[in-house]
């Protein structure tokens, strides 16, 4: 999977700033299109692009404890799933904001790619 693309591209690229990687090779595409997205752009498309990677690892956390049964805190009683849906939602958020599993980052390239098409 791609080197983490998000922190190392917001804002505009410098003269001397890090190349942005894609499978181990500097990715001169993206490197391209950011010159002609604005920094806020680039925010913003990295916050859609992690709350998308949250929502996918939601879903996926959702399926993986939806067969739980027993003591603890995925016990079977009354109110337990709305607790664990709650806990699975800040379990996917925190797990994107950390890096996830790179979804995020593929989706911030071609966030990227195509508002630098549009701006061309």
């Amino acid at each position: 999977m791609a080197a983490s693309l998000i922190g190392h591209t917001t804002g505009s690229m410098p003269a001397k700033a890090m190349m942005p990687m894609i499978n181990g090779r500097p990715d001169y595409q993206l490197a391209d299109a950011l010159k002609k997205v604005s920094p806020q752009a680039q925010a913003k498309a990295k916050g859609a692009a992690t709350d998308f990677e949250a929502m996918f690892l939601n879903s996926m956390f959702s399926q993986m404890t939806s067969g739980l049964k027993g003591e603890g805190p995925f016990g079977d009683t009354t109110g337990t799933g709305v607790w664990r849906s709650m806990l699975t939602e800040q379990y996917s958020k925190s797990f994107a904001k950390a890096g996830g599993v790179g979804i995020s980052n593929d989706v911030y390239r071609t966030l990227i790619l195509q508002q630098a098409g549009r701006s061309s």
